[in-house]
C-alpha cells in the first residue's frame, strides 16, 4: 500500500512495536505477559495515552501472528484502508477538522 511501518518507534514515553506515522496507526504484538490483570491494565493505560495523542492502536497476540499470519495481515490492511478512506474524506471536507460536512445554513 506504499506506507512505511517503523519498528520500535518512540511515541512519547513509549516504544511501539510498529507504527505508521503517516496514518497515526500503532500495531502492538502482545505475548503472554500481557495476559495478566496487571498487563491488561498497563496495555489499556498505554493505549489511552497513544489514542489521546491521535494514534489508533490495534493489538494482536503473538500466537495469532505466528499461527494466523494471513488473518492478522488482512486485519491490518482493513484498518489501513479505513484510515486512508477517513483521511480522504477529511481532505475533501470544506472544514478539514470535521469528519463530515456541515449542514447548509438556513435562510430566514
Amino acid at each position: 500500500m506504499g506506507l512505511r511501518f517503523r519498528r520500535q518507534h518512540p511515541i512519547g514515553r513509549f516504544f511501539t512495536d510498529f507504527a505508521c506515522v503517516e496514518l497515526h496507526l500503532v500495531v502492538e504484538l502482545d505475548g503472554g505477559q500481557h495476559n495478566s490483570a496487571d498487563g491488561r491494565r498497563r496495555d489499556v493505560a498505554r493505549s489511552k495515552v497513544l489514542a489521546a495523542g491521535g494514534y489508533r492502536v490495534i493489538r494482536f497476540w503473538d500466537n495469532d501472528v505466528l499461527r494466523n499470519t494471513e488473518a492478522v495481515l488482512e486485519s491490518i490492511a482493513r484498518t489501513v484502508e479505513a484510515l486512508l478512506a477517513q483521511q480522504e474524506s477529511q481532505a475533501e471536507s470544506p472544514h478539514p477538522r470535521c469528519a463530515r460536512p456541515l449542514p447548509p445554513k438556513r435562510e430566514r
